[in-house]
């Protein structure tokens, strides 16, 4: 595979996330706690992922390969914990702007861990991701927020701990073969969820089987899809640029909620969508393209507001 090509699975592992939104939001609207999602997502999602590895060719790997990957598997599932917690005091459009912050989590990861000093082209692609995800989650138009600190810690944690688990799919048993690696990442985080959020579901057979279509949805998407795909793609492209593909949740989240929730999109958020969009071409081109790239971004800009001014 191509360079470009392992950049576009990673893509794909980011819209990934986006999707889970929209189900939980289902989810909660018929009638289930915050446990029964997280069990039931981790729970259906592992058994998949396990599933799919009876199908493959199997490879053995050494005890300490295997305690690395359970151990990388827990800031998967923390991930989903601390942005939940963060959603039980914050707007839905507040808590993806500080999970969001994971971007430039990831470059600064990057810089401290591997010295490795970002380009000027990087540093506007995160600014440009940046300001796109502030229209895309409408935070100007809403006229007011309520800030809460113990939310805003929470999904600050969870913007943490998703740059430690692109890091760690980067950076872990890069000679795992794919599928096991995320079967054992999913299983780590199957641990963590079953300690934290007993599985009670699990032996109320009514319950069980109202939330195992949104478990067996949020599992392929948020546990089974993203680690295999990151698996495949990271080791190839490195997590700092991963950060930046993995931004692609955002416009799908906020195109889900529009198609399925019907929920209204301003045009600011479609203009945020836009750009999160254009900033992830910016930091996937070379320098010399750049140039181009930010005279086509800065018309198209200067465009759109006129359009806007207008109306």
């Amino acid at each position: 595979m191509k360079t470009w090509h392992y950049a576009l699975v990673v893509f794909f592992g980011g819209c990934c996330y986006g999707i889970l939104s929209t189900f939980v939001k289902l989810a909660y609207l018929a009638g289930f706690s915050v446990n029964e999602v997280i069990g039931s997502q981790y729970f259906f999602g592992t058994l998949l992922t396990w599933v799919l590895f009876l199908f493959t060719k199997k490879k053995k790997i050494t005890l300490n390969q295997t305690f690395k990957l359970l151990l990388s598997g827990i800031p998967l599932a923390l991930t989903s914990i601390f942005y939940y917690q963060a959603l039980q005091t914050l707007s839905a459009s507040l808590a993806i702007i500080f999970l969001f912050q994971f971007v430039w989590i990831g470059t600064l990861f990057e810089w401290i861990l591997y010295k490795k000093k970002p380009q000027i082209g990087k540093m506007i692609s995160i600014a440009i991701l940046l300001i796109g995800s502030v229209l895309a989650a409408s935070i100007i138009l809403e006229g007011g927020f309520v800030l809460s600190w113990p939310g805003t810690v929470w999904a600050l944690l969870a913007a943490f701990t998703f740059t430690t688990f692109i890091f760690l799919s980067s950076a872990v048993g890069k000679d795992t073969p794919c599928i096991l690696k995320s079967a054992l990442l999913s299983t780590g985080g199957l641990v963590v969820v079953l300690l934290l959020f007993p599985p009670m579901f699990l032996f109320d057979l009514p319950v069980l089987m109202g939330v195992a279509p949104f478990g067996l949805l949020l599992g392929l998407f948020g546990v089974v899809f993203p680690p295999l795909l990151f698996s495949i793609g990271m080791p190839n492209i490195g997590p700092g640029l991963g950060t930046i593909l993995t931004s692609s949740e955002l416009p799908v989240a906020v195109t889900m909620s529009s198609l399925i929730l019907a929920e209204q999109v301003s045009w600011s958020q479609w203009i945020g969508v836009i750009l999160i969009l254009v900033g992830i071409i910016v930091g996937n081109i070379n320098f010399k393209r750049q140039k181009r790239v930010f005279a086509c971004i800065k018309k198209t800009l200067r465009e759109v507001f006129r359009i806007s001014e207008s109306h």
